[in-house]
């Protein structure tokens, strides 16, 4: 193949995680050469894949949007077509769009110690011809869950099914549900939106799931961060906005873990109070685990509660013998006639986007890997993550990992080193899954992702407060970090100061 290109950083996927890092690279190094990898056709990542109707966000954007771009929208729980506008204005107003190179997709990846340096082989998936670019460094932006297959059971007697199944992950362009009966399996985000949506012009539509799910209401205009942004300007109130929606989520995260059923009290109280009277809300709305031991479920403006009072919608919790020609056969024995089934069943989780990686040769096999400040891993030199908060807005973990990457590469370049890599001191070190979170998308797939420790470096936090003093304020050098040269210059890591 020749000799190839050769890049400081690849960043690999051009989404909210992909354009957040693109954006602190060139603010803190801006004469490192990097590019952006991207498997598809476009930018935006979760916001440009996904084209089910109502898709929105479940965080508020004045957490979920990044730290140095406010969010003007009056709305802060925002529709996937402001989300996409916001990213794109941000990689255009950056020049970060001309850095992208899309139908780019990391097959895999070797690391040369010697060289210093990572290769990387690369499918154009428009023309199927295998590209190799080698870089310094490389930066996994691509989420925890594959684009191109969701997660759908094996239902008894699908093929028998006359109408039209689909899987929101794979949303038919034009689907016509206008006064048809419409069967949403599932009582995730992705459930909760569709069923208000579609209930607007859908005859009927049913949300059959096979256990509840925490279901909260929430504004979808924050008034507070509308009237301070008006009073302050945009950067300020938006600054100051999201200062109190952080301190928000991790009050009602922490109270629902210290204090579980008072919250599952509070919940069901505020669910039975939208709902019509003596309608079951213990059928439908009660789970059997705890609040926030699963991502709690949030509905704009009560659109699903709505939705099931004025009778264009209903939940079923029931368990599915089989497909019928006509619907879905229950376990209870009950019918449900559907014209179009939605397999609203979640996501098949997928670590680094699929890719493949070896180290001086030796297969990389991310089980035995543990992460280290749930942004690199133990014995993978030059490589960084991205992966978000489960139990609050994803974007605020990433600007913080964005950050302290920034950092860790300025120290290298100040003291020579061009080589950081993660040791485990203690190969019997207790460990525990990647993520600590009973959704089943997490369940299914926790035996191939890497695994995390019991305690720092190597616990990923799942808390903003914990990782602004890990990731922002405390020194990038670390006594499990071995910061070395190519050449061969070794760094006691914990004896230099920063």
């Amino acid at each position: 193949m020749g000799h190839p290109e050769h890049l400081d950083v690849l960043i690999v996927g051009a989404g909210i995680s992909g354009i957040g890092a693109a954006h602190y690279l060139q603010q803190h190094h801006p004469d490192r050469r990097y590019a952006i990898l991207e498997a598809r056709a476009a930018t935006g990542g979760t916001w440009d894949l996904f084209r089910y109707p109502g898709i929105r966000s479940d965080s508020d954007l004045h957490t979920f949007g990044y730290e140095f771009k406010p969010w003007r929208d009056e709305h802060a729980i925002a529709t996937a077509d402001k989300i996409l506008a916001y990213l794109r204005e941000t990689a255009s107003e950056n020049g970060i769009d001309e850095k992208v190179r899309f139908h780019h997709k990391v097959l895999r990846a070797a690391w040369s110690s010697s060289d210093g340096r990572w290769i990387v082989d690369i499918e154009r998936t428009d023309t199927g011809e295998v590209v190799q670019i080698s870089a310094n460094w490389l930066f996994c932006a691509g989420g925890y869950y594959r684009y191109d297959e969701g997660f759908t059971p094996n239902f008894e007697g699908r093929e028998r099914f006359e109408g039209q199944i689909v899987h929101p992950q794979h949303w038919p362009e034009g689907l016509d549900y206008t006064g048809r009966k419409v069967v949403v399996i599932g009582s995730g985000a992705t459930a909760v939106t569709l069923v208000p949506a579609m209930a607007e012009t859908a005859g009927h539509v049913t949300m059959l799931q096979r256990s509840p799910t925490y279901i909260m209401s929430v504004p979808s205009k924050d008034r507070f961060a509308n009237a301070v942004k008006r009073l302050l300007g945009d950067e300020r109130g938006y600054a100051l906005a999201r200062r109190k929606n952080i301190v928000k989520q991790r009050c009602v995260y922490q109270f629902c873990q210290n204090y579980p059923a008072v919250a599952r009290r509070l919940i069901r109280r505020l669910n039975a109070k939208q709902l019509p009277a003596g309608y079951p809300v213990d059928e439908h709305f009660s789970p059997s685990y705890n609040p926030w031991d699963q991502r709690l479920c949030a509905v704009p403006d009560s659109d699903l509660f709505a939705a099931i009072s004025n009778g264009s919608a209903s939940v079923v919790t029931d368990r599915i013998a089989t497909f019928t020609e006509t619907g879905i056969r229950l376990e209870s024995g009950r019918e449900l006639d559907a014209d179009i089934i939605v397999t609203a069943t979640g996501l098949n989780m997928q670590a680094f986007g699929g890719m493949s990686l070896t180290v001086d040769g030796w297969p990389v096999h991310l089980p035995d890997t543990v992460a280290y400040k749930g942004m690199m891993l133990s014995g993978v030199p030059n490589f960084a993550y991205a992966v978000g908060y489960t139990n609050s807005s994803w974007t605020l973990k990433i600007g913080l990992l964005c950050e302290h990457f920034c950092r860790l590469l300025a120290h290298m370049d100040a003291h020579g080193y061009d080589t950081a890599r993660p040791e485990r001191d203690d190969p019997d070190m207790e460990t525990r899954p990647f993520m600590d979170f009973s959704a089943g998308y997490v369940q299914r797939a926790v035996a191939q992702l890497p695994r995390q420790g019991a305690g720092h470096p190597w616990m990923t936090s799942m808390s903003y407060h914990t990782d602004v003093k890990l990731l922002r304020d405390d020194s990038v050098i670390n006594p499990h970090l071995t910061l070395t040269s190519s050449a061969g210059v070794h760094a006691s890591t914990g004896a230099v100061q920063e």
